[in-house]
């Protein structure tokens, strides 16, 4: 299953330094299939000449049975399966066992960068030392592949990349999303995806998160409270930490139902 993509929308938006898109068109940066994919062809238009010309030998690296093999699964888009097979790569005829790990892992892996994960700090202070001692590129390797500490740490960091690379990482788990939608010392841009991602507003405990957090914005959390039940709306109606907006709205979602019973 194709997780969530916020790195992947930093690169369409445009607003990846040419250094990372030059790092990310050697494969070295997304940790998925699907997403590592998805950044090589879109590098094929970038404007730097270098970086096409390297997200192309990227792209010829890849052997053409596991990229025949990915390309069967059903969640590939088509457009995916047309670049392809405009390059003469088209998709098993025998689907794969699509088992929960399959796509997770990159198609091609640069020399030197395995797997990227840091070694386990002796302590938190330790760790938050070494991550700010990091290079952006070591730092956003470490968002992708680090440790679940690790990711607690850069879901904060002042650099929206870093932190919107957390998210893209196969290895975060939906008690960490949730332990996020419950920050106040996040960004703003960082609650939004969440509260956007589909597959993490299915659970309950993470809309509720959202909903109470004072940080969420105010449009997301009214969207939100349609999908708490009424005893969670009764709390939210007398909290003081969200808006008053959203409290309001709350209180008079509270006495439209007592007025139907």
């Amino acid at each position: 299953m194709n997780g969530p993509t916020p790195l992947l929308d930093f690169f369409k938006r445009g607003e990846v330094a040419r250094d990372v898109r030059l790092l990310a068109a050697q494969g070295a940066l997304a940790p998925r299939a699907h997403e590592q994919l998805a950044i090589l062809v879109l590098l094929l238009q970038d404007a730097d000449s270098e970086i096409r010309r390297t997200a192309d030998d990227t792209l010829n690296q890849i052997p053409v049975e596991a990229l025949r093999t990915f390309l069967a699964r059903s969640e590939v888009p088509i457009a995916l399966r047309e670049f392809f097979a405009d390059r003469g790569v088209f998709p098993d005829e025998i689907p794969p066992v699509e088992l929960a790990s399959d796509g997770e892992q990159p198609l091609v892996v640069p020399p030197g960068d395995a797997d990227g994960t840091e070694q386990q700090a002796d302590s938190k202070e330790t760790l938050v030392q070494r991550l700010a001692g990091m290079s952006f590129t070591d730092r956003l390797k470490a968002a992708m592949k680090g440790t679940r500490e690790t990711r607690a740490i850069l879901i904060r960091d002042t650099n929206k990349m870093i932190a919107a690379a957390v998210l893209s990482s196969p290895r975060l788990t939906e008690q960490e999303v949730e332990s996020f939608a419950r920050m106040a010392n996040v960004s703003e841009e960082i609650l939004r995806t969440i509260g956007h991602t589909r597959a993490w507003v299915k659970n309950y405990s993470v809309v509720l998160a959202l909903a109470k957090n004072p940080k969420t914005p105010v449009a997301l959390s009214m969207n939100l409270m349609a999908r708490l039940g009424d005893r969670d709306v009764a709390m939210l109606s007398v909290d003081r930490n969200v808006p008053d907006s959203l409290r309001a709205a709350a209180r008079r979602k509270v006495v439209a139902g007592a007025s139907k019973k």
